[in-house]
């Protein structure tokens, strides 16, 4: 069983940032990341970071969301820049513990949402 404890979101400006966190306890993770779904919109992947360093982000949002990684407080942080309206959305922390030999997902666990909200 793992626990997730998101926070971060909130209402900015166009152009402005946030920063979502995402803490993680119980059993043992090796991918952490972020999806998001906007009103209507299927979820999507934002960013995830598997084994503490390898990323992989979505095209709308590469180089301004930053993803990272804290293993000594077990934290995956998402450091959004440059945020425009679009970017509007439910953002949800995504962790999972991947099999290293078989690339099988064995057990992943969903956070409850935070809503960032960007203003023209």
């Amino acid at each position: 069983q793992v626990q997730l404890v998101e926070s971060g979101g909130g209402l900015v400006q166009a152009g402005g940032s946030l920063r979502l966190s995402c803490a993680a306890s119980g059993s043992s993770i090796n991918a952490m990341g972020w999806y998001r779904q906007a009103p209507g919109k299927q979820r999507e992947l934002v960013a995830r970071i598997i084994s503490g360093d390898s990323t992989n982000y979505a095209d709308s949002v590469k180089g301004r969301f930053t993803i990272s990684r804290d293993n000594t407080k077990n934290t995956v942080y998402l450091q959004m820049n440059s945020l425009k309206p679009e970017d509007t959305a439910v953002y949800y922390c995504h962790v999972a513990y991947i099999d290293p030999i078989f690339g099988s997902t064995r057990y992943s666990y969903w956070g409850q949402g935070t809503q960032v909200t960007v203003s023209s």
